[in-house]
């Protein structure tokens, strides 16, 4: 039998019978004096080759020189032939694979399974889910916003002038060609969740209790404590007759719930924009249980958070969509914290980079 693949010169249906029963003749020719594995091999090879097979030669000559109208009956032809002689070759390999090939594939059950790793939350995430536990046990509702604002919601009605340092670029991260839009309508990165409180405000009436989760963005250089990109939460809770003793009650709360009863809160005089009177809070160490260390300054205290009643010019931009904010009959707190040094002290963790380097290595200690 030649290997050579004559070309045709009629497609017709009859010639086209006769091309590919003559092919089919010879392959079951040779497949019926098959007797070794090196005979079926070179069968194999013959016939369905990538590059020298019949039937690769044949889709070549035949179908590619193939007037259009005669490709579809050529074709069908074709897998016709392709299938015979794939059968043949599985006939001549025998009705199924031998033993050694079975036992090749055999699955041991008796091996211990392939082990899946343990995943775990991250310790931002794990530390952003506890604070937002403890004060949804206390009633609060979680907020959200967007990440990209306007200056009006991050700065102005936040009471942050015009002109305000923490408004320069040396500290907020900004849309840039936005020269020709009004002041307030240009887009920043958030630098606090604050813009949610304002957000939050505007589309309920008070009473409102909410706890506001989110990453927020800084011009900030990176170092061992600090990162352009990190989490606040903060919180906001506005009703008639709230007084900072409720501040002080609540937060008190919050820290013996987050690192245990034993720890100690105090509040000292600070200054911020959207709150007044405003304060600053600190827990005693809870590395050295306020004797005094390394980790505290030798202090035995550690600053943690800000806080401080609703400043009434803030519920003055409320109002402007709510009435109900009016500060002669309501009153409010806020506070923020960060979270990342909040996972730091909580972990034992020197480095925030640690947090947003990706290694497994590190992360896998809290699976």
């Amino acid at each position: 039998m030649t290997d050579e693949i004559i070309n045709l010169t009629a497609f017709d249906g009859a010639a086209l019978d006769r091309a590919f029963a003559t092919l089919e003749h010879q392959a079951r020719t040779a497949a019926a004096s098959l007797s070794t594995e090196a005979d079926v091999e070179a069968f194999r090879l013959q016939w369905l080759g990538r590059k020298q097979g019949r039937l690769n030669d044949v889709s070549s000559r035949w179908l590619k020189s193939a007037p259009p109208e005669a490709k579809k009956a050529l074709g069908l032809r074709f897998n016709a032939l392709k299938v015979v002689v794939e059968g043949l070759l599985d006939s001549a390999t025998g009705a199924g694979p031998t033993d050694a090939a079975l036992a090749a594939e055999a699955i041991d059950i008796t091996l211990p399974g392939t082990r899946r790793l343990t995943g775990a939350e991250h310790p931002i995430t794990k530390t952003l889910n506890e604070l937002s536990g403890i004060f949804a046990a206390l009633g609060y509702s979680i907020g959200v916003g967007p990440e990209v604002e306007t200056d009006f919601y991050n700065f102005e009605s936040m009471n942050f002038p015009p002109g305000h340092p923490a408004r320069d670029t040396q500290d907020t991260l900004v849309v840039a060609n936005q020269e020709r839009r009004p002041l307030r309508d240009r887009l920043l990165l958030r630098t606090h969740t604050s813009p949610v409180q304002m957000r939050t405000m505007e589309s309920q009436p008070p009473p409102v209790r909410i706890v506001i989760p989110g990453k927020v963005h800084r011009n900030d250089a990176q170092d061992a404590t600090h990162s352009p990109i990190f989490h606040q939460v903060e919180g906001l809770c506005v009703d008639k007759n709230i007084t900072f003793s409720d501040l002080k009650g609540t937060l008190d709360h919050a820290m013996k719930a987050l690192f245990g009863s034993s720890v100690k809160t105090r509040f000292f005089p600070s200054f911020f924009p959207f709150t007044e009177p405003s304060a600053d809070v600190q827990i005693s160490c809870i590395f050295c249980g306020g004797k005094g260390c390394r980790k505290c300054k030798h202090s035995g205290w550690i600053e943690l958070l800000g806080c401080g009643m609703v400043d009434p010019a803030v519920f003055a931009f409320a109002a402007e969509k709510q009435p109900g904010y009016d500060p002669k009959k309501i009153s409010g707190f806020a506070f923020g914290m960060g979270v990342e040094r909040i996972a730091m002290m909580k972990y034992g963790i020197s480095e925030i980079g640690s947090l947003y380097a990706g290694d497994m290595r590190f992360l896998g200690q809290f699976a």
